[in-house]
């Protein structure tokens, strides 16, 4: 059977990264329908896409979960899967279609095995369990750090399809979407992290300078994050963000397990810490046992 693919469409453009990652993930189970429930212009961006067969395309502004899980509920009959990125958006929707389809969700899916089995992480990304699923729907999220991105150059058809009615349990008040010319977190080739050691919301500006340099993007520890230093949507970690990219830059950050389980895919891992006893230093490519405040202005300045 057919693969049903749920878009995440956000400022009126298709998240092309997550989506096409995903796309890559599932194409093995069978043709992928890709369903948009957004503006025009995001099913269009879906429809060219590589591997895409059909794009299905609901008007809907603001992307609420419930009206959104009764469409994808209600479009389940066709389809033995149903996937998504693992975004805040996604993990927002799918539960609810599984909880209306009374089957089963998989999150954090890292390898597809075959049309029933799957692998994630659990543990904090120390155990990789295998998942076999008899639903006759299989309903999971993809963690899209395990995949590469799908190619350009399809030409898939966009099929109009009803809106889900709303159902009243929630509605939509206004959008508040922080803006950054810094790369998205979770597609940056280069992440430079910030952690407790940095002491001040006003220090993390260090942080903030670095990355600029390097054209990165910008993360955070948990406890940087629950210090106040930066906001919730940099956490990278378990309870975070997971992120692969090129370049990982952890600063002030000791290791913790928790954020270890958010950034250990990534390529080469450079970490700056005081503490030549702390854990980041066991998974890092290179490391620099220094003062963060003089190390940083001074690498800063030669980049």
């Amino acid at each position: 059977m057919a693969v049903l693919l749920l878009a995440d469409a956000s400022g009126g453009h298709l998240a092309a990264d997550s989506v096409s990652k995903t796309l890559t993930a599932v194409q093995s189970l069978g043709e992928v329908h890709v369903l948009v429930a957004g503006p025009a212009a995001a099913a269009a961006e879906a429809a060219g896409l590589s591997g895409v067969a059909k794009v299905l395309h609901a008007e809907d502004a603001h992307g609420l979960a419930e009206p959104v899980a009764a469409l994808v509920a209600g479009l389940a009959g066709g389809y033995g899967h149903i996937a998504a990125p693992s975004t805040a958006f996604a993990k927002n929707v799918l539960p609810r279609v599984a909880a209306l389809l009374d089957v089963m969700v998989i999150p954090d899916v890292t390898a597809v095995i075959d049309a029933e089995t799957f692998e994630r992480p659990i543990y904090a990304g120390n155990a990789v369990q295998r998942v076999r699923s008899s639903d006759s729907v299989k309903v999971f999220t993809v963690r899209t750090a395990s995949f590469p991105a799908a190619g350009a150059g399809g030409a898939a058809e966009v099929t109009p399809v009803a809106a889900a009615g709303d159902g009243g349990l929630s509605s939509w008040v206004e959008d508040r979407v922080a803006a950054s010319d810094r790369p998205e977190l979770t597609s940056a080739k280069i992440v430079v992290s910030g952690g407790r050691g940095l002491g001040s919301q006003e220090n993390f500006a260090l942080i903030e300078a670095l990355a600029d340099k390097l054209g990165a993007a910008v993360g955070a520890s948990r406890a940087a994050v629950d210090s106040g230093f930066a906001p919730n949507d940099l956490q990278v970690g378990q309870t975070g963000k997971v992120v692969a990219p090129q370049l990982y830059v952890a600063v002030g950050i000791s290791g913790a397990i928790q954020h270890l389980a958010g950034m250990k895919d990534a390529k080469v891992i450079v970490a700056v810490n005081k503490d030549e006893e702390a854990p980041i230093f066991q998974v890092a490519d290179y490391g620099l046992v220094a003062d963060l405040f003089q190390a940083l202005p001074e690498l800063t300045g030669k980049l």
